[in-house]
């Protein structure tokens, strides 16, 4: 059996589609949605993602404020500009590009973003909304897999469900979103026995710690769903994910690739929340 991948560069390009068409209608309205991106210094990486995020939202319709500062900025400087950006009301999204120079504590940054505007979903309201099942908005990476599974029509009532890695951004977000449509979930870390044993129990399993190879093919049951959260680099410096794609894409039912798999999805999904923002006005 060789699995069914699910393409996150065929799924953002419907969603993205919707976005255009509901921004437009907010545009008869006078309302244009606007995120303001934030970045302080010159990690190469920051900059790429950056850079995709501002021209999907240019792509989709959405009003993009690009601040670039240099890696001395001080912390009292940012929270003062994401107090004025708070204010301002042609922003619906605010984002703050992580990570931070050391001198900058990244949770109090977050927290000076306003919960109306925290399209990254890491505000603690935003948690808070989460683990309880009030409206807010969700993370965007476990969002977008939520959205992949929804895509194959995939019944989560009753499955188990594993999540490898317990980060605020992806691993407990997806638990509580698959805990939501009632899946049994087991999360698993770096202090898991056997990780293997259970890994091979789960109908879903959602790999995110950051580590090539941490899921093999002899870790899945047959016919699982195994999403790949992973952004890595093999030895001839090509983008992997954390799932042995190869040997796991025989014995899976449905998989992601790495690249054009969740990676998409991410920024879809903060243009989807930067969206809902702007029609909550």
């Amino acid at each position: 059996m060789t699995a069914q991948r699910i393409d996150g560069n065929a799924l953002s390009q419907i969603l993205r589609a919707d976005v255009t068409k509901r921004a437009t209608a907010l545009k008869a309205k006078g309302i244009t949605p606007g995120l303001a991106v934030i970045l302080v210094g010159e990690n190469p990486a920051s900059q790429v993602y950056v850079r995709n995020k501002v021209k999907a939202c240019h792509d989709s319709g959405l009003h993009s404020l690009l601040e670039k500062h240099p890696d001395t900025l001080t912390q009292e400087a940012l929270l003062d500009r994401i107090g004025a950006l708070n204010q301002d009301t042609s922003i619906h999204g605010i984002l703050v590009q992580l990570p931070l120079p050391k001198h900058i504590d990244a949770q109090k940054v977050i927290e000076a973003i306003s919960p109306a505007k925290d399209v990254d979903g890491f505000h603690i309201a935003s948690a808070g909304a989460l683990m309880t099942g009030m409206p807010g908005f969700w993370p965007c990476t476990p969002y977008g897999c939520m959205k992949m599974l929804e895509s194959i029509g995939y019944e989560l009532k009753g499955k188990h469900a594993v999540v490898i890695g317990r980060s605020n951004i992806v691993g407990k977000p997806m638990a509580l979103m698959l805990l939501q449509m009632n899946a049994t979930v087991t999360i698993c870390h770096s202090a898991t026995q056997d990780l293997k044993a259970i890994t091979l129990q789960a109908d879903v399993i959602v790999a995110a710690v950051g580590k090539r190879n941490i899921l093999t093919a002899d870790m899945v049951k047959p016919g699982a769903v195994v999403l790949d959260v992973g952004m890595n680099r093999n030895e001839e410096g090509k983008l992997c994910g954390d799932v042995d794609f190869a040997g796991v894409e025989q014995v899976a039912g449905y998989i992601t690739p790495v690249p054009g798999g969740v990676g998409p999805m991410t920024i879809t999904m903060l243009l989807v929340n930067t969206l809902e923002a702007a029609e909550r006005i």
